[in-house]
């Protein structure tokens, strides 16, 4: 249980301290020092309190100064770093654009590939046609095998009927 109010003690002095110069105790002491000269009774205590709150003032001075030099270094700092990712993201998008053609170039391969598209529905549209005419023609040829085929089955029959009477007169007796 110790160690964890000892860890509360020195997060409230973190708090109170800041950045841990110990501005807080300089004041502290300021004040106490400013006390003991007021009650001072001799003139020399009094001039040696005096000349340590003038060191102590001096201090906190310096300590107020070396802080506001910091905070307008960070400043600057952000200022730097917000340039710094505004170029890097810059050219991290020139990187993609530069991977991409141009404008001109994109729009001349464009038609390029409309007329290559128009070209090649034109040869679609005659392969098509070309198509349609040799079904018409396989058509065409098919039927007059089916004609032809109809053709040499009836003359092969009237060639076997011509046969059978041939044939039946030949056995037949003639009267």
């Amino acid at each position: 249980m110790g160690a964890v109010t000892d860890d509360e003690v020195i997060r409230k002095r973190l708090l109170i301290d800041g950045d841990g110069a110990g501005d807080d105790r300089r004041i502290n002491l300021l004040v106490k020092s400013f006390i003991k000269w007021c009650n001072s009774g001799s003139q020399e205590e009094g001039y040696s309190q005096y000349q340590r709150m003038l060191s102590t003032l001096s201090q906190c001075e310096f300590s107020m100064g070396k802080t506001l030099l910091v905070y307008d270094m960070n400043l600057r700092e952000m200022e730097n770093y917000e340039k710094i990712y505004k170029e890097i993201e810059y050219d991290a998008l020139a990187k993609v654009i530069q991977h991409h053609p141009d404008r001109h170039e994109t729009l001349k391969e464009l038609e390029a590939l409309g007329k290559e598209l128009e070209h090649l529905s034109h040869i679609k549209e005659s392969v098509e046609d070309k198509l349609e005419l040799r079904r018409k023609q396989f058509h065409v040829l098919l039927s007059t095998i089916h004609e032809l085929q109809q053709t040499l089955e009836n003359d092969e029959k009237l060639s076997e009927v011509e046969e059978a009477q041939e044939a039946s007169m030949e056995t037949d007796p003639k009267p």
